[in-house]
């Protein structure tokens, strides 16, 4: 567990266990039949999607490394007020371009996001993501038509919790 004000995205962190037991069991009881269960190789997403895969063997497991939480380079595991303030200023006045911590932009996020997106909708099968908050937002955007975001207000503020879903289409 982090604690509170933490900023981290590519930190493999486990999750608890019972709260992943927990979200396994609701999650596999609405699934769809052998659905594709693609997972972000972190494993707070990865041991989520181990558990229910075991619940539910027909659903067909696939890691996906496109589906990994953005990279924030040398933010990772600091306090958010930590973080010196002209370094946020910097990143949402460039919010596309810039690689916040030196490691990945959201330009990056959402191109690996898109792509994996329209891997799954050729596919025609159903895809359950086990990912992450940032991922999810990229999902949420593409799924509006938006693929492109120079302005940082408008990344989505809200996204399910661990263990919580949203349904894409």
């Amino acid at each position: 567990m982090v604690p509170d004000g933490v900023c981290y995205g590519a930190l493999d962190l486990a999750a608890d266990p019972q709260a992943t037991q927990m979200a396994a069991q609701a999650l596999a009881n609405v699934l769809p039949r052998n659905a594709v269960l693609c997972t972000s190789p972190l494993q707070r997403c990865e041991r989520l999607a181990q558990v229910m895969q075991g619940l539910r063997p027909d659903l067909l497991y696939k890691l996906d490394t496109r589906l990994r939480e953005i990279n924030f380079g040398q933010w990772e595991g600091q306090r958010w007020d930590a973080i010196p303030k002209q370094a946020l200023s910097v990143w949402t006045d460039d919010f596309w371009q810039h690689r916040f911590g030196g490691a990945e932009s959201v330009a990056e996020v959402m191109t690996r996001v898109a792509k994996a997106w329209d891997e799954a909708a050729s596919t025609g099968q159903p895809q359950v993501w086990v990912t992450h908050a940032g991922v999810i937002r990229a999902a949420m955007l593409i799924a509006q038509g938006l693929r492109t975001l120079n302005d940082a207000s408008l990344w989505p503020v809200k996204a399910p919790g661990y263990g919580e879903w949203i349904c894409l289409e």
